[in-house]
């Protein structure tokens, strides 16, 4: 049974998550013959504050973006 884990930053849809998670399951049923009932999918956001990228959390980030 494959098992996927996601970490990303919070902010998504619930529907945007639900087709990653979709679009993921059918890249392992058909990369990997298994069956869709198999496949287990995890995501695991982080707030925006607890989360960094280049020295710079993506709170930080996002705000000089709209800068």
């Amino acid at each position: 049974m494959p098992e996927i884990t996601v970490s990303m930053a919070a902010g998504r849809t619930d529907d945007q998550k639900a087709g990653m998670m979709r679009d993921i399951t059918q890249a392992l049923v058909k990369n990997l013959g298994v069956s869709a009932d198999d496949v287990v999918i995890q995501i695991n956001e982080a707030p925006l504050n607890h989360k960094m990228k280049g020295g710079k959390t993506f709170v930080e980030r996002k705000a000089a973006q709209g800068k």
